[in-house]
């Protein structure tokens, strides 16, 4: 049987690994999360960073991410003043980003827009530079 939270510590560790081969960015891991909620996955060690992130790893759910863990990491990032994104991995498929349309072109308040990682990371920098 699959222990859930190392899976879920284990793409924590991988995912803030990618985003500093991509950004330079050191992530950590906030353990506060699994006392009290509501806070982000990842603390970035740039205060710049425009992202709350919420990360889910699992075998599978719906296309988009389950519409719970939307509004967790809206509840987190509107908590910290950061925009939303919601990275999640299923078994057997590449890492998918979700983040608020209104976040890389005006409008368009209430819709999301899923990129794989690497166009997240492009949009990271640029929204960065």
């Amino acid at each position: 049987m699959v222990n859930s939270r190392n899976k879920g510590a284990g793409f924590e560790r991988e995912v803030s690994s990618y985003l500093f081969d991509e950004t330079g960015i050191k992530f950590k891991r906030d353990l506060e999360q699994y006392r009290t909620g509501g806070h982000a996955d990842l603390i970035p060690d740039d205060p710049d960073f425009p992202f709350t992130l919420e990360l889910k790893r699992y075998k599978d759910a719906p296309i988009g991410g389950a519409p719970a863990w939307w509004d967790q990491v809206k509840f987190a990032a509107d908590r910290e003043g950061k925009i939303p994104c919601l990275i999640y991995k299923y078994d057997r498929k590449p890492i998918r980003c979700v983040i608020p349309l209104n976040s890389i072109m005006a409008g368009g308040e209430d819709y999301r827009v899923e990129v794989d990682f690497p166009a997240f990371c492009f949009i990271v920098r640029e929204l960065m530079s």
